[in-house]
């Protein structure tokens, strides 16, 4: 199979250091993102193409909506919850106290309103972080130790698998999953991403069940068939994407995160929108995304 190309161009000059952790809300009709290191949280309206930005004290690796209408924010040491009208931003719980070795990076939520998200260490030595599951009560559990990069996540239309990218594998792994009882078990391979390609990063599923990944270092997000076959390139014109989402009024804009923080000085002045946001069409169709039910 020869994979189609698709271009995604300019959509959003933000200048991220480390963009990051897109997510459509469609009740707001704005696209949540993060700048990590930087405790950032942007809103973007396409419709006036403006953004506002909250500002918390501490790295902000992923953030999920809520059903009460704020956000979810996964932290450099547990989850909170912040408010993106008024900026105000309160703990949840704490995942590892006296860790500053440590950080949260990627999450998303399941359709039972769990939200799921990753820690690695600030020095990405291997297996020092771990997945982590926040239960509507409040309660976090690990639920995978020994991961490097927790990056990706992403469950089918059924809720039957999860996706999950520990970055350094060069894989997209899959594991059965139980809902009801919000547990994954049976992990394997479900695609392996060449080197020279870039390596895999953020995830998003669309209607279909397609797996769509970004390629740090690799210029490109690639969408996945659920047989694993690679059937289309959307080409960035920068050389770290770290994420994307599905988003628009009729989710079928497809909205990718940008980093500059691992570029030299030759490299960023070559690529002047590293860490901006970017945009295309590429024909398949988003889900809404699932919301915090705590």
């Amino acid at each position: 199979m020869t994979a189609a190309l698709v271009d995604a161009q300019l959509e959003l000059n933000v200048g991220a250091e480390l963009g990051e952790g897109p997510v459509w809300d469609p009740r707001a009709g704005c696209l949540y993102f993060v700048d990590i290191l930087r405790g950032r949280i942007h809103s973007y309206q396409p419709c006036t193409r403006s953004v506002s930005t909250c500002a918390i004290d501490r790295s902000a690796g992923a953030l999920a909506l809520t059903e009460a209408g704020d956000l979810v924010v996964a932290v450099r040491d547990g989850f909170g919850r912040l408010d993106p009208v008024t900026c105000r931003f309160s703990m949840l719980a704490c995942v590892h106290d006296n860790r500053p070795e440590l950080r949260m990076n990627d999450g998303n939520c399941d359709a039972a309103g769990r939200f799921w998200a990753g820690t690695m260490a600030l020095d990405e030595r291997p297996g020092a972080g771990a997945l982590y599951r926040l239960s509507v009560d409040g309660t976090v559990e690990r639920m995978l130790p020994e991961v490097s990069i927790s990056n990706g996540i992403g469950w089918t239309g059924d809720n039957r698998r999860m996706y999950f990218i520990d970055s350094p594998t060069q894989r997209i792994d899959v594991f059965d999953f139980d809902v009801e009882a919000g547990t994954i078990c049976n992990r394997r391979p479900f695609v392996s991403i060449p080197p020279g390609s870039g390596v895999p990063d953020g995830l998003t599923l669309d209607a279909d069940d397609f797996v769509w990944v970004a390629l740090w270092r690799g210029g490109a997000v690639h969408r996945y068939t659920p047989d694993g076959e690679l059937d289309l390139i959307v080409r960035v014109p920068v050389t770290h994407p770290t994420s994307c989402a599905f988003g628009g009024p009729d989710l079928r804009d497809l909205y990718i995160t940008t980093a500059s923080i691992a570029l030299s000085d030759g490299e960023r002045a070559r690529q002047g929108m590293a860490g901006d946001l970017f945009r295309c069409r590429p024909g398949p169709t988003g889900r809404v995304p699932y919301r915090f039910k705590g």
